[in-house]
């Protein structure tokens, strides 16, 4: 019998490419997404079922869930990639912009997780892969909200993970890098207007790239399979970094001491 997977954010970048992974693998694929009516590839594909799902909205969570259930018979898998980036000062930041940030990131994969357990405990086997980033490791400046977000998501995975052991779900963490998808399109950038931090800001942009722009960055479809393997595995790993450009600032992190740590990241982007 095949199983069948949930992906959010399916529209486009990772989530779009673990769909076609899946498929690929021969998964029954539920392909969720915010405007099902815009997509041209997902839909001709068999076993895959594209269907409204907006992680910010309750109702289309559980009829999505439901709808793909039905059409399936289960689910055994959730991936829970929809996110939304926002980057820029944090003094700036609108009470909405910090709202919204959680309420993509953190409290939509809380709802879309919610829907989705009783599946798998029912199953006594599934996985739940949450999508974080390697700013759920390092935090950048200008950062703040974004890194915060996924921050949330590793301590909730984290968690997670040990709640759900014993009806034999895993729970896993990817932790892409730098990867060119539509999700840089649709970064939204806080409007500054406190002039002192503009030299900053512009230091910082014009630094952004540089301390990896000799490591070669992991593909869409690189992901996509990282993605897989993690949901498929059956280990008990936690995190999976995905990318050299993400290991490099994990090792970073953790192959030094804390003072070194602060002030090779202040030295990159803000001395």
């Amino acid at each position: 019998m095949k199983k069948t997977v949930l992906i959010t954010g399916a529209s486009s970048g990772f989530g779009k490419e673990t769909a076609k992974f899946f498929h690929k693998n021969g998964w029954n694929v539920i392909a969720s997404m915010r405007s099902p009516e815009k997509e041209e590839e997902l839909n001709h594909l068999e076993n895959v079922f594209v269907t409204h799902l907006d992680v910010q909205d309750e109702s289309s969570i559980k009829k999505a869930v439901e709808a793909g259930a039905e059409k399936f018979g289960t689910i055994d898998a959730l991936i829970n990639n929809a996110g939304y980036g926002l980057m820029g000062v944090f003094e700036s930041a609108s009470i909405d912009q910090i709202q919204k940030q959680f309420d993509v990131n953190v409290f939509g994969m809380m709802r879309v997780t919610q829907a989705v357990l009783p599946y798998l405990r029912n199953n006594s086997s599934g996985s739940i892969v949450n999508i974080s980033s390697f700013g759920g490791v390092v935090a950048l400046p200008f950062t703040s909200l974004y890194a915060s977000s996924k921050f949330a998501v590793e301590g909730f995975s984290e968690s997670l993970s040990h709640e759900l052991s014993k009806f034999n779900i895993k729970v896993k963490i990817i932790e892409p890098g730098g990867v060119h998808t539509n999700f840089r399109n649709g970064l939204e950038i806080i409007k500054n207007e406190i002039p002192e931090y503009d030299p900053l800001m512009a230091t910082f942009f014009g630094r952004y790239a540089t301390p990896t722009e000799n490591i070669d960055k992991a593909t869409p479809e690189e992901i996509a399979q990282t993605i897989y393997n993690a949901a498929t595995d059956n280990s008990s790993q936690l995190r999976y970094i995905a990318g050299a450009d993400a290991q490099f600032y994990a090792d970073v992190k953790y192959k030094n001491d804390e003072d070194t740590f602060v002030n090779t990241i202040r030295n990159f982007f803000i001395n």
